[in-house]
């Protein structure tokens, strides 16, 4: 599957092949549960995330992990996000807006 994401109006594709999909579930299975919990999103603290809230928390986790060349998170959040929305067709970041403007369209 291939997740694109465009930050601040830089196109990026990255490519999450299935076997690395089910070798993360059970890490994405533990993150749903971390989410469970609540999230801080920017200057707010949501108690029961959405799918899509979920998601704005991974796109901003990729876009933290581009600048931190970190691929493992990099591979994780987008596998997050392609789990929740498998026909998500990209995931837009501005950086000048908030967490909850990360727009994921399907």
């Amino acid at each position: 599957m291939i997740l694109n994401i465009n930050i601040d109006q830089e196109m990026f594709g990255l490519d999450v092949p299935d076997s690395l999909m089910t070798e993360l579930a059970p890490i994405m299975k533990d993150m749903d549960t971390d989410f469970d919990k609540g999230v801080q999103m920017g200057r707010f603290w949501v108690d029961e995330p959405t799918d899509e809230q979920r998601c704005q928390v991974a796109a901003n986790n990729i876009v933290n992990a581009m600048h931190a060349e970190n691929k493992r998170m990099l591979y994780l959040m987008s596998a997050y996000i392609l789990s929740k929305f498998p026909g998500v067709q990209e995931v837009v970041v501005n950086s000048d807006y908030e967490m909850q403007d990360i727009d994921i369209r399907i």
